[in-house]
């Protein structure tokens, strides 16, 4: 069966959101827990869910630290964050070839609306599966299904592309095919770890896999 359904991940995939979300976890971690967390030690917190991460560290206040975290993340989105290279061309070659195109992120829908017009990419999405959207985040399955179901589309005819093993073991568990992305701030290593399908040096590089 032929692959004409792309399902990508938006932070760190698609757009280069890195900073933005290192910043608003080391804002928020130095609220609730000052002096006590640097850099290195929140990247972990980089693909889970917010409040898988922060429930976990604060069981009875972890709703108040979500807050904290979005009102950072709102307030400094568009200083931080901005497009990856070869990405934009890469998608419109996609949409322009047929493929349908879907978004399935752990973000809530609003923040990602932000991100796709700050980069230009919101044209090209038919579907944007977020957090606010589904019960269970990914590596769960169903919010990989829940975007093919809207594309009228099956996972044997999909691929999942993400910079996060959440993404290939979210794919894995759909499944479709996986493409992992070697500028994954949490590095190549980390993600051949979860065997994905593809490993994509540039965004570019699905082209041929997918035969354009």
């Amino acid at each position: 069966m032929k692959i004409d359904t792309v399902l990508f991940d938006l932070d760190g995939t698609l757009i280069d959101t890195n900073e933005l979300i290192i910043s608003s976890f080391l804002h928020t971690m130095e609220t609730y827990f000052p002096g006590q967390y640097e850099r290195e030690d929140v990247l972990p917190f980089l693909g889970p869910s917010l409040k898988d991460t922060f429930e976990k560290l604060n069981p009875e206040g972890y709703e108040d630290m979500i807050k904290t975290y979005r009102a950072y993340n709102l307030a400094n989105h568009d200083l931080l964050v901005k497009g990856f290279e070869g990405v934009y061309e890469t998608v419109r070659t996609l949409k322009e070839n047929g493929f349908q195109l879907g978004i399935v992120t752990t973000k809530l829908s609003d923040v990602v609306q932000m991100g796709l017009k700050l980069t230009g990419l919101d044209e090209f999405f038919e579907v944007i599966v977020a957090l606010d959207h589904v019960e269970k985040a990914k590596p769960n399955p169903e919010p990989l299904l829940k975007a093919l179901d809207l594309l009228d589309s099956s996972p044997d005819r999909a691929i999942m592309v993400g910079d996060n093993h959440h993404d290939i073991l979210g794919g894995k568990n759909a499944g479709t095919k996986t493409a992992a992305v070697a500028w994954s701030i949490k590095g190549r290593a980390h993600l051949e770890q979860y065997h994905p399908d593809y490993m994509l040096e540039k965004m570019a590089d699905i082209l041929p896999i997918l035969g354009v």
